[in-house]
């Protein structure tokens, strides 16, 4: 099935106007929702004493459901060749990224995609991405990765290896932050075999960038995400009734809670609502990885935390059916 890329799109020579079916609804548009002025997001350093980490991952992770990460130990030279591959691939002419593309009606997530339409009303974001999973071992198949770049597996790869260490760094600090032992959080989402899935999106230059979106304002399904965006902002976090912009820090990673921890964590830590805007002049990038449970794993309060005083506020399920649910817009 042919599908138009917004990416494609964005560079026609023609194109002064947005198509409709990326205008939002009124009460959607940047222009009529616009961010808080003065607002700033949590920043956090790893340099600082252990307690103090755990005690403002904490309160950000209550407050917020997201903050931006400094002195991670990841090198920034990593950072900036895991997004010189990734913004290569988008360089390659359309038909050769074609041949990774996914097909989300069959099954097929992994690969090279634009998010389509169900149904007429349903309007589309300004955005294209590649998305693949890229942990554990036992559920990564690297034929669908890209190929051009040469470097693309070695630099990935090695970034994931970085990735791992950070979310166990975080999910010890989260559980000592809700007064649990340092391991639990992460035995709850799978241990060793949690998931890690990069998804690289693409958000070209937008001709009305006050009328349309590069990702609508959503909840994350996984436990944690850590993205790295590009120097063009975008990102927005929902913050007491108001859009807070998030500004660009140079090498630091950007941490939201997902849905995961919020239903394990009974409410204590929030996920974070966010979207993304996009630019008139220039492209916005964004290497987000999703740290998930496997299908099969069983997510509910953690029932530490549940007790007369704070009953359970969420059902316990497998995340197969809380990935079913959110997909299928049921309650959960």
């Amino acid at each position: 099935m042919e599908v138009e890329r917004v990416q494609a799109l964005a560079f026609a020579a023609d194109l002064n106007e947005l198509p409709a079916k990326f205008i939002r609804p009124a009460n959607e548009r940047p222009e009529n929702t616009k961010p808080i002025e003065g607002a700033s997001v949590p920043v956090i350093s790893l340099a600082e004493s252990h307690d103090v980490v755990v005690k403002e991952i904490s309160k950000a992770c209550s407050e917020w459901g997201f903050f931006l990460l400094k002195d991670h130990g990841i090198s920034p030279g990593l950072i900036e060749k895991l997004q010189e591959v990734g913004i290569e691939f988008f360089r390659q002419p359309q038909e050769e990224k074609e041949k990774y593309a996914n097909d989300p009606s069959t099954g097929k997530f992994e690969g090279y995609g634009t998010k389509m339409t169900k149904n007429l009303d349903e309007k589309v974001e300004w955005v294209d991405y590649f998305f693949h999973l890229m942990s554990p071992p036992s559920k990564v198949d690297h034929q669908i990765w890209p190929q051009i770049p040469s470097s693309y597996r070695e630099v990935t790869e090695e970034y994931n290896k970085e990735l791992l260490k950070i979310t166990d760094t975080l999910l010890e600090l989260l559980s000592e932050g809700l007064g649990l032992e340092r391991k639990v959080l992460k035995s709850c989402v799978g241990g060793d075999e949690i998931e890690l899935e990069m998804k690289i999106n693409m958000y070209p230059p937008c001709p009305q960038p006050q009328l349309a979106l590069g990702v609508e304002a959503h909840t994350d399904m996984s436990a944690l995400t850590i993205l790295v965006p590009n120097d063009v902002p975008g990102l927005q976090v929902w913050k007491d009734n108001n859009w807070v912009a998030v500004d660009y820090l140079q090498n630091a990673l950007f941490v939201h809670v997902g849905d995961q921890i919020e239903v394990l964590s009974n409410g204590k830590y929030k996920s974070v609502l966010h979207r993304s805007t996009v630019n008139k002049e220039r492209t916005r990038m964004s290497w987000a990885v999703f740290c998930a449970p496997p299908h099969e794993a069983m997510i509910g309060p953690l029932p530490e935390l549940v007790d007369e005083q704070n009953p359970a506020k969420y059902s316990t399920k497998t995340f197969a059916e809380f990935r079913h649910r959110k997909f299928n817009k049921l309650p959960q």
